[in-house]
């Protein structure tokens, strides 16, 4: 079997930290990066500079998950909004013989505003996030990757879903 590279995509609060997060758990032999745990940093500054040590972490940590002899799944969540993120990211990867699924999740901006909402009163987000990740969610729909729409669907749904596609 070859190797599968699972990328999920889509914007701030629509789940991907959470569904990765089950999937890794459902998936034997899986290596599991969030791409915020890549960009922590206080202040968090984006600048050309941060920008490409993010992107080079990205690149070494999954360049290491599939070079590993025991990963058959490598997922990878992150907030790449744009085709041209992807390509630069997959364009540092050893993928010659590693099958890639770009999976963006999506959702309503209802359920968005609601999930974001509940982030906020836990202390996780604030009132900003909501409309940046409205701003963006059209950029998303635009992507050439498959959608996934988690509105209104139970997380093993999505989990069941997902693993339909790269399975």
């Amino acid at each position: 079997m070859r190797k599968k590279l699972i990328i999920i995509n889509g914007v701030m609060g629509v789940g991907k930290t959470t569904i990765s997060k089950v999937l890794y758990k459902e998936l034997e032999n899986s290596f599991w990066l969030d791409g915020d745990n890549c960009w922590m940093m206080n202040p968090f500054i984006v600048d050309e500079e941060n920008k490409d040590m993010v992107l080079d972490n990205i690149s070494y940590i999954l360049n290491n998950f599939i070079k590993n002899s025991n990963s058959k799944y490598i997922l990878f969540n992150w907030v790449i909004h744009t085709d041209e993120i992807m390509s630069d990211i997959l364009s540092k990867l050893n993928i010659n013989d590693v099958d890639v699924h770009k999976i963006t999740l999506m959702c309503s901006k209802e359920v968005l505003i609601s999930r974001i909402e509940e982030d906020i009163k836990k202390g996780l987000r604030n009132d900003e996030n909501i409309s940046r990740s409205l701003e963006r969610l059209e950029l998303y729909e635009k992507m050439d990757t498959v959608k996934v729409d988690t509105t209104n669907k139970e997380l093993i749904d999505i989990v069941c879903e997902i693993k339909d596609i790269i399975l």
